[in-house]
This record gives structure tokens, sequence and C-alpha cells, in this order.
């Protein structure tokens, strides 16, 4: 079994990732398909991992990309994520992983439908949902666009509440809105579009999904050929990993993993003692790349591409991720992480490393964290999930 090494991976990961000198993307498009995916349950990892990747771009170009050119789309995704995937390849997400999440979630809306008493039983909750989906959508469509308020005036039922963790200290009920937006988007019938705020927002207006897709997401590929298409892909950018590494990453079950692995016809390598898989006819080493640094975001879908990160973290993690396995914003140099930034409330970025890293380089990481914070031109990111070491330098 070939060996590939730790240097070569991070090689790799140098230019598939479009991190290193002369291997960067020409725009967000390239960007996000060189990765499969971009991380967007935090709005601003969208825009900083494309400006991280493409030399002189800006939020106006990622926004035109999403939004006006429409060749970017925000949708679920693997794990029950939200990403930013090139449009043409949104059917291979929904037929690979998104339409399993929106079975799994439709059932559970149900349950808790029936326990808030909305209709007489399971069944019969099945049937609102069903009535209030359809309705909402045809509200939507004959708006073009909306807001979930404006939404709930068109479909008062949308303002039915939940009851959430009755009789604990923590009991809520929620109105049934962004439940019933949600299945709609799982289902691949709605999208979300603009933000309601900046580019730093998290509440978007929803669209028909034929509005970014002709026919909508509906047109997709079986599931099992989907699958081979994802894994395929995330091989081209993350391989080699391990069979572990793609079944968390994808969300899939291990009988999914392998039979994905299979029909892509993956080779199996040794990655220092673990069986790891590339793709056939990948396993020369990649071309040398030039040194790089590079200051990557919250969630960046690069260190959030394997499950097993050692070869690239180091010891770090506790000080990198927080408790629930997101990772902070992050230094990296030449394929490995070796610290991490964050902004206090005056904006500039400041940065702390946590490897030796010598006095040449550590002259271009003061060089990039300037260029970052000229890039944030004052605007303060802070991540929605936040670990202990950008929680530090936030401060002050």
């Amino acid at each position: 079994m070939l060996r590939i090494r730790v240097d070569e991976r991070r090689a790799r990961l140098g230019r598939r990732h479009r991190l290193g000198s002369g291997c960067q993307a020409g725009n967000p498009v390239e960007a996000a398909a060189s990765l499969v995916a971009l991380h967007a349950t935090d709005p601003a990892t969208v825009h900083l991992s494309v400006a991280a990747r493409v030399p002189g771009s800006d939020v106006a170009g990622t926004e035109r990309a999403l939004y006006d050119d429409r060749s970017l789309i925000r949708m679920l995704g693997m794990r029950r994520t939200v990403f930013v995937v090139p449009t043409a390849f949104a059917p291979v997400v929904q037929a690979a992983c998104t339409d399993d999440i929106a079975i799994k979630q439709r059932k559970l809306l149900v349950k808790h439908l029936t326990e808030a008493g909305v209709a007489a039983d399971a069944e019969a909750c099945g049937k609102w949902l069903r009535a209030v989906e359809e309705s909402t959508a045809t509200a939507l469509a004959l708006r073009g666009s909306a807001t979930a308020q404006e939404l709930s005036a068109d479909e008062p039922r949308l303002r039915t509440r939940l009851s959430m963790a009755e009789g604990k200290a923590y009991a809520a009920q929620p109105y049934v809105t962004s439940r019933v937006l949600f299945q709609l988007s799982a289902d691949g019938r709605i999208v979300r579009g603009r933000p309601l705020g900046t580019w730093l927002s998290g509440q978007h207006q929803w669209s028909p999904a034929e509005n970014w897709l002709p026919g909508g997401l509906s047109d997709k590929p079986t599931a099992d050929d989907a699958r081979m298409t994802l894994a395929r892909a995330w091989l081209s950018s993350f391989g080699p990993g391990t069979a572990a590494d793609l079944q968390w990453w994808a969300g899939w079950t291990a009988g999914q993993t392998k039979k994905a692995l299979t029909a892509v016809e993956a080779v199996a390598v040794d990655l220092d003692g673990q069986v790891g898989y590339v793709l056939p006819g990948d396993e020369a080493p990649e071309v040398p790349v030039e040194p790089w640094v590079a200051f990557l975001p919250a969630l960046d879908p690069t260190p959030m591409g394997w499950k097993e990160r050692d070869w690239y973290l180091g010891a770090h993690k506790a000080k990198l991720f927080d408790n629930t396995g997101n990772i902070g914003p992050t230094i990296w140099v030449d394929g490995r992480i070796v610290g991490g930034w964050g902004q206090p409330e005056s904006g500039e970025v400041r940065y702390q490393l946590l490897d030796d890293v010598g006095t040449e380089t550590t002259a271009l990481i003061e060089a990039e964290a300037a260029r970052w914070t000229t890039w944030l031109a004052g605007v303060r990111v802070t991540p929605r999930f936040r670990a202990p070491l950008e929680k530090q330098l936030s401060q002050g």
C-alpha cells in the first residue's frame, strides 16, 4: 500500500484549497468548487473564506455571485449544516445528503406538532403540515421573495405555536414559522436569498428554488449517483482521507460511505498506519507549492474537512475549538495551523502564534494580519461559535 506522508497531505491542501502562493482562485465560484462547498452557518464565513482565496475579492463580488448572477446558492447540506455551493452542484448535495435530512426533520416536526395538540393525531398533523407548506410556497411564489414575517401575514397558520420542553425551566412556545420554512428548504423547494441586514446578518429573504435553478432542486440524480459524485468531489479536494473522515464530513452512515468509496473505485493508501483513500490516478505527489501563510475564518471549510485533524492541528485543539467541535479563526503556514486571530472592538486583527515559526515567517504573518485589518475596514466579525483563543484576542 502506497504511503502518503503528512508533508504531502499539507502540500495538497495548499494547492487544492487555493491557499498556496500562485494557487489561488479567480472568483467566488471557483473558490467554492475547490472546497466542494463553503460553510455558511455563520454568514461572515462565506465572505472571509472567499477573500482568503481570491485575490482582490470583496463582499460585493461574493454577493453578486450569490444574489445577482446566482452562480452560488445557500442551502442545507452535509451534517444538517448550511453551505454555499456552486448552483450547478446543488442537486448533487440535495440528493446525496439533504433529502435524508428532510425525511428525519419532517418526522420530528410532526411529532412536535402532535405534542402541541395542533391536530388530533400524527396523521392529522402531517396533513396539516402539508397544507401549510403548500399555502406558504404559493404565497412565496406570488411575492417572488419574502421574509418570514411577510409569509406569516399571508399564511396565519405559520403563527401556530409549538410547546417545547413543557414543564422544564427552559420551556418555550415558539412559532412554527421557522420550522416550516426549514422543512421547505430541506425539501429543496425554497432557498435563502439576500440578507435582511449587512453581510454579517443571519436573517435572509426566501425565494422559490426555481429562481436559482430552472426546475428547482427536484431535477437531481439518484441518491446513489449523487453520493458517488459527492465522494469523488471530496476526495479530489480533501483526499487522502479516511472513511471516517468522509462519513463525518458528509453525515452519511457507514454503509453509505463504503458504497460511495467503492463506486468511485477509491484507492487505499497508508496514512501513517491508518487506511486512507484517494481517487484512481491521484496517488502521485503533489506539485510543490511556494511557502504560504493564510488567515482563515471561523468554520472555514479547510479545517472542517476531516474528522481526524492531528496532522494539521497538532496540539492546539483546546485553544482553537469550542466545546461542540466548531473551530475559530486560524493562522496557517504551509498546511498546518500555527495560531489564531480575533478582533477587539477597535476592529484591527490581532493574532497569537502557538508555534515558533521563525522570524521570516512571522514577518509574513504580520503582513497578512495588516492586510486583513485593511480588508475588514473597521468591520468587527464576531464568530457565531466562540473559541477560547478568539475570545482572548477579542478582549480589550
